[in-house]
């Protein structure tokens, strides 16, 4: 069902009317573009000034388009990027390992997924689709994501998404989650054992960009039930094995792997 809502229709025309061949307006300009009156466009622009979607140079008295665009662009296309490179390396682990395989990454607060590979033949679906937001501690990859923010993000995202019980094994306690963050960190997969989806197990690694920092995480879902340990262990290593890759691919430099090199260097 559509719900439309002027004033946001109208302002949505408003930052529509902004192009390549015409990057500046005046108060007249915009009204006679979006053919709304002056005065309602002059309070639309208010509101969208006041949020930066819109700038306005006082001396020619035009508006432009403002930096929180930019940086909701910046995020779009760095979303798109990640997942164009990331896709090859998810179509052969999901080859390789015959399991639905997700992309996901934290965007304004909550997991996002930006992709997901699924066996054709495997009767199991998950409900999860790409741009589905969900809570940022849920499953195999909000928990690898949060793992690696700061204490106060952490204690930020949980203020405003508190802990939920999915199934029986949610953990719900801050002071256990913080702690298994913890240990994420430090072995750097995480494996959810039915907490997010009940009789579904998810490995995911940390995929990270050439400033080090984790930008995304690849994941791995089955039925718990379907796998032995020993093959849940061949699970971790090939999805640690896809983040590496996927990270060297967006410009990620392993520190240990650089000093390896110029230790050769120098030997040599």
């Amino acid at each position: 069902m559509f719900y439309n809502n002027k004033s946001l229709d109208r302002a949505l025309q408003i930052l529509g009317a902004f192009n390549a061949e015409q990057p500046n307006f005046t108060l007249a300009e915009l009204s006679e573009a979006v053919h709304v009156p002056k005065v309602t466009v002059l309070r639309l622009c208010s509101t969208l000034l006041h949020h930066d979607f819109l700038a306005y140079n006082k001396e020619t008295k035009k508006y432009a388009l403002g930096l929180k665009l930019f940086e909701l662009g910046s995020i779009v296309f760095a979303s798109f990027s990640l997942r164009r490179i990331a896709a090859p390396y998810l179509i052969n682990l999901q080859t390789k390992l015959g399991k639905t395989v997700f992309l996901g990454i934290l965007q304004e607060g909550e997991l996002v997924y930006i992709d997901k590979k699924e066996n054709p033949l495997d009767p199991i679906r998950f409900g999860s689709q790409i741009g589905t937001r969900r809570p940022p501690f849920l499953g195999m990859l909000g928990n690898t994501l949060m793992a690696y923010l700061s204490d106060e993000k952490v204690a930020e995202l949980l203020k405003r998404h508190p802990l939920t019980a999915l199934t029986k094994k949610t953990i719900t306690n801050e002071r256990r989650f913080k702690e298994r963050l913890g240990r994420i960190r430090l072995q750097g997969y995480y494996v959810d054992e039915g907490e997010a989806i009940e009789g579904v197990t998810g490995v995911a690694a940390p995929i990270r960009d050439s400033s080090k920092e984790v930008v995304a995480a690849v994941g791995v879902g089955f039925v718990s039930s379907s796998e032995t340990r020993t093959d849940v262990e061949r699970i971790i290593r090939e999805t640690q094995k896809t983040a590496a890759l996927i990270s060297k691919a967006v410009g990620y430099i392993d520190d240990r792997t650089d000093r390896n090199l110029h230790l050769s260097a120098r030997r040599g």
